[in-house]
């Protein structure tokens, strides 16, 4: 049980301190230097103690990665300051969970029950009513409407790249090969990093939102760096590193269904800490929201 807090932990301090990273680096810079960093510390323990890039499913982490660490955290790091830490950890934690079994259901044929049906329902009611609360009626429409389409394209690239994770390990399983989750955040994390890069070579940060506390603009490049890297080293320690490797570590000692169910509550863990770093306070409808929305995630992963 102790992994899965510490995984809870670390995932939500990580959203924040990526919040911190965006506002002295803009978003594609932030989310391209903490891949980067996470991606040399996964590759020394992958390369020392793994397969590396060995294996038969490592085409499909790479994707994986593509889709999940790369289109998704690439959305991911645009909704953060336009959406703030807590509503974009609600809606990516909480809508990848539906959209992955929808992806399932349409990729490789699964069931869908009724209880994953109505599960699925009550989240996106928890998430529809958190989202309405007038607490973010201080944002213009377009940021927020910006914001929502982040969000969900985040939510999407998750649920997308957990399924072809899915995949990645059973090729290995038939193939007798064994990977653990850290070696496979490598794999994962490398198709990330290529699409991160990409995405700051053609575009920049054309689409970043400047935040009224960004000193980008103003400051020098050393200045910038300075305050942003201590941001950038923490949310890739806490992200991709050791909240991946504290995820697996959890995963080895209890069911699938109580991990998630324990993971799912990030949304309500984060408040706290957005409150104390950033000032967030949720008013009693987005507390209720996300709620009913971490109720649903529990539910579909019980189920």
């Amino acid at each position: 049980m102790l992994a899965s807090l510490l995984t809870t932990l670390f995932f939500s301090l990580s959203v924040v301190f990526a919040n911190r990273s965006i506002t002295h680096l803009g978003s594609a810079r932030a989310n391209l230097s903490r891949l980067t960093l996470a991606a040399l510390l996964l590759a020394l323990y992958s390369h020392s103690f793994g397969i590396g890039l060995g294996g038969s499913g490592v085409y499909y982490f790479f994707f994986s990665g593509l889709i999940g660490f790369g289109l998704g955290d690439l959305a991911l790091f645009q909704a953060i300051p336009r959406l703030g830490s807590r509503l974009t950890i609600l809606m990516t934690q909480c809508l990848a969970a539906p959209l992955a079994a929808l992806i399932e259901w349409l990729w490789l044929g699964t069931t869908l029950t009724g209880l994953q049906i109505a599960s699925g329902l009550t989240i996106l009611c928890g998430v529809a009513l958190a989202i309405a609360s007038k607490e973010h009626q201080h944002r213009p429409a377009s940021v927020l409407r910006w914001g929502l389409f982040y969000g969900f394209f985040s939510a999407l690239g998750q649920g997308w790249g957990a399924v072809i994770s899915r995949k990645a390990f059973e090729v290995d399983q038939l193939a007798g090969i064994s990977i653990n989750g850290v070696n496979a955040a490598y794999q994962r994390i490398l198709g990330g990093l290529l699409i991160a890069a990409i995405a700051y070579v053609v575009l920049g940060g054309r689409f970043d939102l400047a935040s009224p506390t960004d000193d980008a603009a103003t400051s020098k490049e050393k200045n910038r760096w300075k305050k942003a890297l201590p941001w950038i080293v923490l949310n890739s320690l806490c992200g991709p590193v050791l909240g991946v490797s504290c995820y697996q570590w959890a995963l080895g000692e209890l069911p699938t269904g109580i991990v998630l169910s324990v993971v799912a509550t990030t949304p309500l863990a984060i408040m706290p800490f957005t409150f104390a770093m950033e000032g967030d306070k949720p008013t009693w409808r987005s507390f209720v929201g996300a709620l009913i929305a971490v109720l649903g995630v529990v539910a579909l992963a019980l189920h």
